[in-house]
């Protein structure tokens, strides 16, 4: 006998709270944000100065938990991480206690790095994922894929039941997107061109670092209109990228040892399917405390994983940035785009859009104080959308089993990078008013 269904108030009522708390802006103290904007905004200004510790304190966790959970071992790209949050962790003790070479003192450098970006994040992420424990929970994300699906296959190439990895990254994280998609992919699920596919195209960063890309920007008076365009012109790109090479070209094949089982086509009585599905989850899922207080930990775990990501391959790249002209050279790759769209300051974008490849983050620190909104527009819908970057998400996907290399994913950066840029100009300059 099938496990009666108890509390369907609760799709309704936590996934509500879940849905405020991310997408509905609202007035307080003269800022006009979204819940959790305001929260770790009160949070920050609670803790004071001691916000720095707390994130040095996570900052070292992180780092002793590579090593001592053995991860480090795991692969050569790994012990790569695992020593540069070494790193990571020497720059934090030198910017903390306050001692070390000059330039790492500079405002726009070591400053910047720990106020507008390690200690939001420090803060953000365990908030966001509380929250995210509401949203994803309780059957929202079931229902949501199952009324998509009937776009997934003739546009993505990928089975409908993909849709809740598009939905579970882009409102939770990539790492969550990416452990459903190698776990389906080794039980015979997905093809390992549709596992690169669902990783290439729908692997992004979630909600909760769209907002602190938004605030780093001050975008956040216009974080409806930002979010919807990112999350349209996201999926724009993606169909297009999978229709050509390297995607195109990953083999059709099932994982080695596996147990083919494509999915079943859902035909009729969409809602009704989707309905179920929702409350299948709510028959196993245990009760809210439990579920915030996993997310927490989890949220808890993903900030050690990558604050010291951050703060060591930010460091680097804004000092290469800063330096020398590597990246420069590497933005005169995209010159040429930034300067046939118009793009307000088309050098400072191209380079904006090239540093991207090392830090998700990046870009936004070279374009924050920039007095054109319309450019900072243009780069925050660009760090999400481009997928991929070298100090978090290569190195999980390196980490799974999906048959993705280094090379696929460089290349699939610069699609996504200069066909969001087409797409995002106009939308940017029509928000912004140019």
């Amino acid at each position: 006998m099938d496990k009666p269904v108890r509390g369907r108030w609760r799709f309704f009522v936590y996934s509500a709270i879940g849905i405020f708390a991310f997408f509905v802006p609202f007035p307080y103290q003269g800022s006009n944000s979204i819940l959790l904007d305001h929260l770790v905004t009160i949070i920050d200004d609670v803790l004071g100065d001691a916000n720095k510790f707390v994130a040095y304190a996570i900052i070292l966790a992180g780092t002793v938990f590579q090593f001592a959970s053995g991860r480090w071992k795991q692969s050569m790209a790994r012990r790569v991480f695992a020593f540069l949050n070494v790193l990571g962790s020497v720059v934090a003790t030198m910017l903390v206690f306050n001692f070390g070479p000059a330039f790492l003192f500079r405002e726009d450098l070591g400053p910047f790095l720990m106020d507008k970006l390690v200690i939001p994040v420090g803060l953000l992420v365990p908030v966001g994922s509380v929250f995210l424990g509401l949203l994803v929970g309780f059957g929202l994300m079931e229902f949501i894929g199952v009324l998509v699906q009937r776009i997934m296959r003739p546009a993505y190439r990928v089975p409908g039941r993909s849709a809740v990895d598009a939905v579970a990254s882009f409102v939770g994280s990539y790492s969550l997107g990416l452990l459903i998609t190698n776990r389906v992919y080794k039980a015979g699920g997905y093809t390992a061109r549709e596992a690169a596919i669902i990783t290439s195209c729908f692997s992004t960063a979630s909600v909760t670092f769209m907002v602190v890309i938004a605030r780093t920007l001050d975008l956040m008076p216009v974080w409806g209109i930002y979010f919807a365009a990112t999350f349209i012109i996201t999926f724009i790109v993606s169909a297009i990228i999978v229709w050509i090479p390297p995607l195109s070209r990953i083999p059709d094949e099932y994982y080695p040892g596996s147990h083919p089982d494509p999915e079943e086509q859902v035909t009729s009585n969409r809602l009704r399917r989707a309905w179920g599905e929702a409350e299948e989850v709510l028959k196993r899922c245990p009760g809210v405390l439990r579920v915030l207080w996993v997310n927490f930990a989890d949220g808890v775990l993903m900030t050690m994983q990558i604050l010291p990501g951050i703060m060591s391959v930010g460091f680097i790249g804004l000092t290469l940035a800063f330096y020398t002209p590597v990246f420069t050279w590497l933005g005169f790759l995209f010159l040429p785009f930034t300067w046939a769209l118009q793009v307000p300051d088309p050098q400072l974008a191209s380079e904006a859009l090239a540093i991207g490849l090392s830090e998700l983050f990046l870009p936004a620190t070279l374009v924050a104080d920039a007095p054109s909104e319309t450019l900072r527009f243009i780069v925050a819908v660009v760090s999400i959308s481009q997928i991929f970057f070298f100090s978090s998400m290569i190195p999980a996907v390196l980490g799974t089993d999906i048959p993705i290399k280094i090379w696929h994913m460089v290349v699939i950066w610069f699609q996504r990078v200069v066909l969001t840029l087409i797409i995002t100009v106009p939308v940017a300059f029509l928000v912004t008013g140019g």
